[in-house]
């Protein structure tokens, strides 16, 4: 069978890697990002319409500086997030399905407060519209290992939930050495294929950002990888 990679990070791995098994997948964890709260103070809520949240990682790892915003309704990227603001007892008002650029776009006028990563997708915002970024969590890429790169040496699938998943993952695979006409990539959204770069074996992307897409990209690529790369 083609292996298929998940390098996102937990507990998100750990999500797909079972459900990429209960499909018939030979799914293989490795993390390649460590994720941590970063230091915050909540704003003053009263200013602002509504909150945006782009990553489930908001409400994991925001922390007691949450507690103050929970009257805000929430504008999830997708139904991952609005599912993580849920369980932290935040409303939802909106669920994006093609990113959070498009729901950027559309938003009515006002200010919003934007709580996200240290690392984020810039947002281009209607003229009568205003977005305050507060960063509550940080990512940190980290080094392919080496039973990856073994795992690379053949044709694989890897899984891609975020351009700076694809950046990370395109860049360690330069730095060693691994051939991308071996490798197929499954991505979540246009952006991060675009981010991924060129040379790989196919690259594809789901039909919805939701994980189930993604894995279902993944079985149909597993059928016309070439074992042979090109």
């Amino acid at each position: 069978m083609i292996p298929v990679i998940v390098i996102r990070p937990e507990p998100g791995n750990a999500a797909t890697v079972a459900a990429a098994r209960a499909l018939g997948l030979d799914a293989h964890a490795f993390p390649m990002f460590d994720m941590a709260p970063a230091p915050w103070q909540p704003p003053d809520p009263a200013p602002y319409r509504a909150l945006l949240a782009g990553s489930a990682n908001v409400f994991r790892l925001g922390g007691a500086g949450l507690e103050r915003l929970k009257f805000l309704p929430v504008h999830a990227v997708g139904a991952t997030t609005a599912e993580a603001a849920r369980a932290e007892g935040f409303g939802v008002s909106a669920i994006g399905e093609g990113g959070l650029q498009p729901m950027a776009a559309a938003l009515p006028p006002g200010r919003y407060l934007r709580l996200a990563g240290e690392k984020r997708v810039p947002l281009a915002l209607p003229s009568d519209v205003m977005v305050d970024d507060v960063v509550v969590y940080a990512s940190a890429g980290q080094p392919m290992p080496q039973a990856l790169a073994r795992a690379l040496t053949g044709p694989a699938v890897v899984l891609l939930h975020s351009g700076e998943a694809a950046m990370h993952f395109a860049a360690e695979s330069a730095r060693l050495g691994v051939q991308r006409g071996q490798i197929a990539l499954a991505c979540l959204a246009p952006r991060i294929a675009l981010m991924a770069g060129n040379g790989w074996q196919h690259i594809e992307i789901a039909e919805t950002r939701t994980d189930q897409a993604v894995l279902a990209l993944a079985v149909q690529i597993c059928e016309k990888v070439s074992p042979r790369g090109h």
